[in-house]
């Protein structure tokens, strides 16, 4: 599936360019567009993510339809565990380069009491080195809204590098166990949303690109 999706310009006059291009949060002014140029997986299936630019360019979200693993007596054997690599083309102006600071997973869960669920992501660009899984675990009994939020201390954020084409690869996975619960009820752990208010958020961290050598 190829679906490009462009965020509104940032309306700025000036922008404040972080000195010695340390990396900072203060975004290009112009168009940053994401094109998803592979969906793989069993918790999304093709059409079932979307992918989106924040209109300030601080952030990109991407929202699932169908993104839930699930155990009980209505489950197929492998709905246990369900996951869903997104190949993303980020196209931001030149000069500039990004990394990602943090991101926010947000979901529903219903456990019922002995089982547990897991969320855990990594992400990397293509050729690069692939940062560790940071994983997310709850436990039952639990029925709400679940939030998490990875942090990337600054020096240890992974830029895009300068000059090159290489895509960005997000690995996701939802996990849940049916453990010591009632065989005859159904646990659930989901990232997937209906109306578009349940969206996993990617936030940038932005750097100015050294000027090419001639």
């Amino acid at each position: 599936m190829l679906n490009t999706l462009a965020a509104a310009a940032l309306a700025m006059s000036t922008i404040i360019i972080p000195p010695g291009g340390a990396p900072g949060d203060t975004p290009p002014p112009d168009h940053i567009t994401i094109d998803v140029v592979t969906i793989n997986g069993s918790g999304c299936r093709a059409g079932t993510a979307a992918v989106a630019v924040s209109p300030d360019n601080k952030a990109f979200t991407v929202t699932y339809s169908e993104f839930m693993a699930q155990v009980g007596p209505q489950a197929l054997p492998t709905d246990f565990r369900k996951n869903c690599q997104l190949n993303l083309r980020v196209n931001v102006p030149q000069g500039f380069t990004y990394g990602i600071s943090s991101t926010d997973y947000r979901g529903f869960a219903h456990l019922e009491r002995g089982s547990t669920a897991l969320e855990k992501a990594n992400y990397y660009f293509q050729g690069m080195s692939q940062t560790a899984f940071k994983q997310h675990n709850y436990a039952g009994p639990f029925s709400d809204d679940w939030q998490a939020t990875d942090t990337t201390e600054v020096a240890a954020i992974v830029y895009h590098p300068c000059g090159e084409k290489r895509n960005f690869n997000i690995n996701t996975e939802l996990r849940v166990n049916q453990g010591t619960s009632d065989k005859t009820k159904t646990s659930f752990i989901s990232m997937d949303s209906t109306d578009g208010s349940i969206e996993t958020t990617y936030h940038f961290a932005w750097k100015v690109c050294p000027p090419p050598r001639p």
